[in-house]
């Protein structure tokens, strides 16, 4: 008499759960490789297109790049944007990795989730809204700080928004949209360090600063890592805050204070579409290449 174990049905059922599993996994995959061609590589590959022929669709090599970096606006854009992006980086990182570390701190699970929905309040705005509620706290008539503005100074709006002091303006505009979506995706990543990592560090006497900088911050470097690469890509496509910020000032602002505004001269100003593509070529080289060196100098990829 043959005796059957137990789990010899389910062991041979369990080929055809891990194939429907497979096909699921393929269909969600498949959807975004779709996706991916249809809005990314397809008009990627248009701009480069682009970037690399004249109007009459002629290869001409380099010289659209060429003739966009001899623009006279075209270094000075790349400083601003510099200048604001290493604002922006450094504010990110400093702040939000200090926020998430205090919020998992806190002893009260309600507070702790109060604040966390605080913060994640500004960036449910969209981009130009943001902008727009920034335009009203920043004008020394009108905004509820008002008093705060005169006292460091500002009496005007025109005073606010002068171009030295815009970078720093931008940060503040981006830290408050963007930053509370860091600050709960950081809190989170926290949540999966092993508490018997933490418990082995509290034993070994190590205090709350102790303990963040040398346990939490070094387990959390990937996420943080991550975050600085969409950071960085975003940062370089600044466009809105400075667009809709020349506009409400009349161009003290500039219409050309950053790369994107730029291109969007060259493109719907100057008809100079192939010119547009180079910089935006330029763009996506840039942050490819930046994305690229944090992931090979942080060991992104490596297995823990």
């Amino acid at each position: 008499m043959t005796v059957t174990h137990p789990s010899a049905g389910s062991a041979r059922r369990r080929p055809r759960g891990t194939a429907r599993q497979s096909r699921a996994g393929i269909a969600f995959v498949a959807a975004y490789v779709l996706l991916l061609i249809a809005f990314g590589i397809l008009p990627t590959g248009y701009a480069v297109y682009f970037a690399f022929t004249d109007a009459g669709g002629t290869f001409t090599g380099f010289s659209n790049f060429v003739t966009t970096a001899q623009d006279f606006r075209f270094m000075d854009a790349v400083g601003h944007v510099a200048l604001y992006l290493l604002f922006w980086l450094v504010s990110l990182v400093v702040f939000v990795v200090s926020l998430a570390l205090l919020l998992h701190r806190l002893a009260s699970g309600t507070v702790s989730k109060s604040l966390r929905f605080l913060f994640y309040i500004p960036g449910a705005l969209a981009g130009a809204a943001s902008v727009l509620v920034w335009l009203f706290m920043l004008d020394p008539t009108v905004s509820p700080v008002g008093s705060l503005l005169g006292m460091l100074g500002f009496h005007t709006f025109g005073e606010v928004i002068a171009p030295g002091n815009l970078p720093l303006l931008f940060t503040v505009i981006a830290f408050w949209t963007g930053a509370g979506g860091w600050i709960v995706v950081i809190y989170g990543a926290l949540n999966n360090i092993p508490r018997d990592v933490m418990e082995a560090a509290r034993i070994d006497g190590a205090g709350a600063w102790q303990t963040a900088w040398c346990v939490q911050i070094p387990m959390l470097r990937k996420w943080i890592v991550y975050m600085v690469i969409l950071a960085f890509a975003g940062g370089a496509q600044l466009f809105v805050e400075p667009q809709l910020l020349s506009l409400a000032s009349v161009g003290v602002a500039g219409r050309d204070y950053s790369l994107n505004q730029l291109t969007y001269d060259f493109a719907f100003q100057m008809n100079n579409i192939n010119g547009a593509a180079a910089v935006s070529v330029e763009l996506l080289v840039v942050s490819v290449s930046a994305a690229a060196v944090f992931v090979a100098r942080s060991g992104f990829f490596d297995a823990d």
